[in-house]
């Protein structure tokens, strides 16, 4: 038990290089790096909406709302 040694890493390294060959997991870390990449971007774009949304809002507050009680009902204008 234990961890593997280097020699079980560069067995199991030489495998994946015989199933999958060199051009396939070019292929597949590719589309990692494009799928991240496009994550980031999407990460970036919602921060900006964010910002846009928050630039845009109104900071004058709107007529002041009035309650009155009386003892059955309640009244709001």
């Amino acid at each position: 038990m234990g961890s593997f040694s280097i020699w079980h890493w560069l067995i199991v390294l030489l495998l994946v290089m015989v199933l999958f060959g060199r051009g396939k997991i070019s292929e597949l870390m590719g589309d990692v790096a494009k799928g991240i990449k496009s994550f980031k971007r999407g990460m970036a774009d919602d921060e900006e909406e964010k910002a846009r949304a928050v630039d845009t809002i109104d900071h004058n507050p709107a007529e002041p709302v009035t309650v009155e009680r009386s003892e059955n009902k309640t009244k709001v204008s």
